[in-house]
């Protein structure tokens, strides 16, 4: 497996720093695309788009955070929770990279990349400046107020035809998370499916903007 792949700030001088974290079966240039709507719009932010450590055994050229699991099944937790252990040193050498420190940082994931998103995202010794999640949900729901060590704004963007991940499962995380003391936010999206269009690319930029824009003002 190649390294994370990098798009650097058009600046020239990156001052936020955005890993995409990809879905199950895909990769990271997968998501790098979501910066080809962004980077006009984010001339100070730096992109990043590892692919997960695990080779996706029914998807070729595909990796995997987590093996395919059911919502509930016992081993969900504890997957995401090694899975996150192997993510850390990604987030670490991404930042060491473009030389920013952790408050810098957005996470954005789609499907398994979002659960991957929120696990690690809200666990941090630092908060990051944004947490976006796609198509995806919330692992953990029940011991996360006693498992967070930072509290960074979070956006969930999900479809209403979605038919991998019900956009019911929308409400009950958005309310674990703001049970947390977070900031959250979510919206649903008419007609979309397990996939992310164009509506749902300017709602994302417009929240790492404003929350970019908000720790920008208020600095930990």
């Amino acid at each position: 497996m190649s390294g994370p792949l990098r798009r650097e700030a058009l600046s020239g001088d990156p001052k936020w720093l955005v890993v995409f974290l990809h879905g199950l079966g895909s990769n990271g240039a997968d998501l790098m695309t979501f910066a080809d709507y962004w980077a006009q719009s984010m001339p100070d932010v730096a992109f990043s788009a590892p692919s997960a450590p695990t080779p996706c055994p029914d998807a070729p050229d595909g990796f995997q955070w987590i093996p395919m699991l059911p919502p509930g099944h016992p081993l969900l937790f504890p997957e995401v929770e090694n899975a996150a252990d192997e993510l850390q040193p990604i987030i670490d050498q991404e930042l060491a990279a473009v030389g920013l420190t952790p408050d810098r940082l957005a996470l954005v994931g789609f499907s398994q990349g979002t659960l991957m998103t929120l696990h690690a995202g809200l666990r941090q010794a630092v908060a990051p400046a944004a947490l976006l999640g796609y198509a995806g949900g919330l692992v953990g729901q029940d011991r996360l107020a006693d498992e967070v060590t930072c509290k960074p704004p979070v956006m969930l963007i999900n479809g209403d035809a979605d038919p991998i991940v019900p956009a019911t499962a929308q409400a009950p995380a958005l309310e674990a998370l703001q049970a947390a003391g977070i900031v959250a936010a979510g919206q649903i999206m008419p007609g979309l499916d397990h996939s992310v269009n164009a509506d749902a690319l300017i709602l994302g930029a417009r929240f790492l903007l404003s929350a970019f824009d908000y720790r920008e003002k208020n600095p930990l």
